[in-house]
């Protein structure tokens, strides 16, 4: 069976590379038109509208600070009117490690930052988007982490915290949303090349090991984590709200 999003809307938050420029291709590949949304890498987004494009489909580069509420009220209003009033799907990827810091080093500012930048970012979005999706229902997919139940490599618990938040906040706002037709689940990254993520703040020793470590001997790449969004936008998870779908190769089996 093949996903057909023809005619679906899609805002997707941090696609201007890696992941998020992945899923909007995908998106785009299905059918859907898509809002790319960046915080400051306007070259990148500016190249994934273009990829999208090549689909065939609508697509509009959109910048906001997920930090700031004003600018993601006007990031959804200008989502909404590019797709006159209607929003289906949602990806919530917007998100950083920020920096690995030990707890006792850790100031209050840097793990407000990280806190707010994972998970904080992803209920106003949320918060926004919601009264444009339940008139017609949806899915909302919410990008949580490995991380979230391993507790993350040295120097990321707050990254760590921010991101098994993400994943409590999916089942509880799954429940609170069925009504209204719309789904809400997460996806869990591992190990994933081919993203500034992993090149930033893993080394290459530690990804040796857990490639080693892992059942599948190979890192992820950015269309494995996309085919499982795509999944759980798509009819084919009609019965599937408030799951986790892990993509790590067998790194953690639940």
């Amino acid at each position: 069976m093949q996903i057909n999003l023809q005619g679906k809307n899609a805002l997707v938050t941090g696609a201007g590379g890696g992941i998020g420029r992945q899923i909007a291709i995908d998106l785009a590949k299905a059918g859907a038109n898509v809002a790319v949304h960046y915080g400051s890498n306007e070259e990148g987004a500016t190249e994934t509208v273009a990829l999208v494009k090549k689909q065939e489909v609508d697509s509009i580069a959109i910048q906001a600070d997920v930090l700031k509420k004003e600018d993601i009220t006007s990031l959804v209003d200008q989502a909404a009117d590019f797709f006159n009033g209607r929003i289906d799907i949602l990806i919530n990827n917007a998100g950083n490690l920020v920096k690995r810091t030990l707890i006792e080093e850790t100031s209050e500012e840097l793990w407000h930052e990280i806190i707010d930048l994972n998970l904080t970012s992803a209920f106003l979005v949320t918060q926004a988007v919601l009264p444009k999706m339940k008139e017609h229902g949806g899915s909302i997919v919410n990008m949580t982490s490995l991380a979230a139940q391993n507790g993350g490599g040295r120097g990321a618990v707050p990254y760590a915290a921010s991101k098994a938040g993400l994943m409590t906040f999916t089942k509880g706002l799954a429940k609170e949303v069925s009504a209204d037709n719309v789904r809400v689940n997460n996806v869990s990254p591992g190990l994933i090349g081919e993203t500034k993520f992993h090149d930033t703040f893993t080394p290459s020793t530690d990804r040796q090991k857990t490639v080693e470590s892992t059942p599948i001997k190979r890192e992820g790449n950015p269309a494995d984590v996309s085919g499982a969004v795509l999944y759980l936008v798509s009819d084919l998870s009609s019965y599937v709200t408030g799951e986790t779908i892990e993509v790590n190769g067998g790194a953690l089996m639940r």
